[in-house]
C-alpha cells in the first residue's frame, strides 16, 4: 500500500507504474471498502472517483467532511483502520490530510487540497503524453500565480522528463510550446496583479494545445473563450479521469510501501 498525498517526491518510475495500469486487461481484482471525502462541490472529482471504485467492485462509503473533528489524526486513523481498506479525501488543509496519511495504516489518496491536486495532475499528464505528445520530448508553459493544480503539474511533468516554464506575465514568451495549462486564480495579493492568457499569446508560443483547468474563467486567467481557440483540449479530455483515477486506487493498494 501507499499513499498518494503529493507529488514532491513523485519519480519517473511511479508514472510508468501508474500509466501501466490504465485500462491494463489482465489488472486483479481490487475489493474492499473506501471512505470518500469531498470538502465542497468537487463535482467532477466525486463523479469520478465514486464511479472508479464502483468499477473496481471496491465499497463505498462517504464521510463528509471527517477531517473537520478536534479528534487526534492517531486517534481517527487508528479507529477508522479498522473499517476501511482506502481513503479518498478532498480536503484544503493539505497539513491535517497528511497527518492523517501519516497515521493511517491504509493508503490514502488525496482528491485535492489547498497544497495539491495530484491525481488531476496526474490524468492530464497520462491523456497528453499519450494522445499528444510524448512528455519526455514537450516543453510546457504554467500560465499564472502557482496553485495547487499547477503545482502537481509542474512537478509530474518535470518526473516524466518534460520542459517545464512557469509563465506569470507576457513580457518574455517562450517559443515553440507544446502545452499551456491554465488554472483558477488564487485571492488577490495586495500590489499583485496578473496576467490573463490571451489568444495572441498562444500565437506567440507557437499555438500549442491550451488545457485549462475547470472551473475556468474567461475574464480572469482567460481573456477568450477557450471554445474560439482551435487548440482548445476539450471538454471530453477529462474523459481520462475515469480510468487514470481507476489506476491509481490500483497502484495506491497494491504498490507495498508504506
Amino acid at each position: 500500500m501507499t499513499d498518494l498525498i503529493d507529488t514532491e517526491s513523485i519519480t519517473q518510475s511511479d508514472l510508468e507504474s501508474i500509466f501501466k495500469c490504465v485500462n491494463r486487461p489482465d489488472a486483479s481484482p481490487v475489493s474492499g471498502t473506501a471512505a470518500c471525502s469531498f470538502q465542497g462541490m468537487g463535482t467532477r472529482t466525486r463523479t469520478t472517483f465514486i464511479k472508479a471504485l464502483k468499477q473496481l467492485g471496491v465499497d463505498t462509503i462517504e464521510l463528509p467532511a471527517f477531517l473537520d473533528t478536534s479528534e487526534q489524526a492517531r486517534d481517527l486513523a487508528g479507529y477508522l483502520d479498522i473499517y476501511y481498506d482506502l481513503y479518498i479525501i478532498r480536503y484544503s488543509d493539505h497539513e491535517k490530510l497528511k497527518a492523517f496519511a501519516d497515521y493511517s495504516n491504509r493508503p490514502v489518496i488525496n482528491a485535492m487540497s489547498s497544497i495539491e491536486h495530484p491525481c488531476e495532475a496526474i490524468a492530464d499528464a497520462y491523456w497528453f503524453d499519450t494522445e499528444i505528445k510524448q512528455l519526455n520530448s514537450s516543453r510546457i508553459v504554467l500560465w499564472g500565480p502557482m496553485t495547487n493544480v499547477l503545482r502537481s503539474w509542474r512537478n509530474v511533468a518535470q518526473a516524466g522528463g518534460a520542459e517545464v516554464e512557469i509563465v506569470s506575465d507576457a513580457d518574455d514568451l517562450p517559443e515553440s510550446v507544446d502545452l499551456v495549462i491554465t488554472d483558477g486564480w488564487p485571492p488577490p495579493l495586495p500590489g499583485r496583479t496578473w496576467q490573463g492568457l490571451t489568444l495572441d499569446h498562444l500565437k506567440e508560443m507557437g499555438h500549442p494545445v491550451l488545457l485549462p483547468t475547470p472551473p475556468f474563467t474567461v475574464g480572469e486567467e482567460l481573456l477568450f473563450d477557450p471554445l474560439d481557440y482551435d487548440g482548445f483540449a476539450g471538454y471530453a479530455q477529462k474523459q481520462c479521469l475515469l480510468d487514470v483515477q481507476k489506476a491509481i486506487i490500483e497502484w495506491a493498494i497494491k504498490t507495498p510501501h508504506k
